[in-house]
């Protein structure tokens, strides 16, 4: 108790002595941070250098090592400015927020509401996704979502989830996803590019070179809530500025075969990746599961419960 304690208080002091005060800076000031975290990762602290290393041969196996490990050091210049960005994020104004993240197509918004049906937002961890769960209530004004799982330590995930939340946006634990889709007009944000939790219960496809573990949530939720699905393209044209591009990937989940709205945003991914790698969360275990020896018999039965629970009125 008296340790769990002083885990929260300590916490607190980095929260309000440090990391807050920092988000309170111009991102100039903070790009100079950026700076001294990334020589840092180059040379004294190179974080979790290893999992980056092995994520990118699986990936790249064609590029030479010099080639792999420029990759290497352009995630970390990128990865050190996710860092100070995320930091900003706790403080950013709803204007400064507009301005750095800009929605290319807003035009689109009101042929995507005029559905009447839940919306799902497919996105993933590549360029700033903070910047994405913020943004999101200033686009739709109504019933935002954001599904995931809560940090491990109690008092981070409530603040991040609080400055998260304070645009409009709720953020909903991904075991009560349900919950975000009580009324017809929700836009319900996943970044569908996390590890599976088991190697048998999630699809394995094409990509990045290699057939992959692929959460099959996203799949999942949009046949059994009947949603328009829709994908965010995030790029990065300047330091700290983004442009976004909403594509509609399905306007009835419903009519697509088994697979195919999974298929389609892992290519989506897989399509940014290949034109900019360096700006992929290469530090999580991409591949750390092993696949299946009977995974021709774990995709059938997959298959038939799922056509079983929403395609046997077809």
């Amino acid at each position: 108790m008296v340790a769990r304690q002083i885990q929260i208080l300590s916490a607190a002091l980095l929260y309000y002595g440090l990391v807050l005060p920092l988000s309170l800076l111009p991102l100039r000031l903070l790009y100079v941070l950026s700076d001294a975290i990334y020589l840092l990762f180059i040379t004294l602290i190179p974080y979790r250098k290893k999992v980056v290393s092995q994520n990118i041969d699986k990936a790249f196996r064609q590029l030479s090592k010099e080639e792999k490990l420029k990759l290497r050091k352009d995630f970390y210049r990128f990865f050190s400015d996710l860092l100070v960005e995320s930091i900003k994020n706790l403080s950013i104004s709803k204007k400064e927020l507009s301005r750095r993240f800009r929605l290319q197509n807003p035009e689109i918004i009101p042929t995507i509401l005029a559905q009447d049906k839940p919306v799902l937002l497919i996105s993933s961890h590549y360029n700033n996704w903070e910047w994405l769960i913020t943004s999101q209530a200033l686009w739709f004004k109504q019933n935002n979502f954001g599904i995931g799982m809560p940090l491990s330590h109690p008092f981070w995930d409530k603040k991040l989830t609080s400055r998260r939340e304070r645009f409009g946006l709720k953020v909903v634990h991904a075991q009560n996803y349900h919950d975000a889709f009580q009324n017809n007009n929700s836009i319900v944000l996943v970044l569908a590019d996390q590890a599976p939790s088991s190697a048998n219960q999630c699809l394995w496809l094409p990509f990045l070179n290699q057939e992959s573990a692929v959460i099959f949530g996203p799949e999942y939720m949009a046949n059994k809530y009947d949603c328009l699905v829709i994908y965010a393209h995030i790029k990065n044209y300047k330091r700290g500025y983004y442009d976004i591009q909403i594509e509609v990937l399905v306007d009835n989940s419903r009519s697509l075969k088994y697979e195919e709205l999974t298929r389609l945003h892992v290519q989506k991914l897989a399509s940014s990746i290949e034109q900019n790698p360096s700006r992929w969360l290469w530090s999580h275990r991409r591949w750390k599961h092993q696949k299946p020896t009977n995974l021709d018999e774990i995709k059938s039965v997959l298959r038939q419960k799922f056509e079983q629970k929403f395609r046997k009125h077809i």
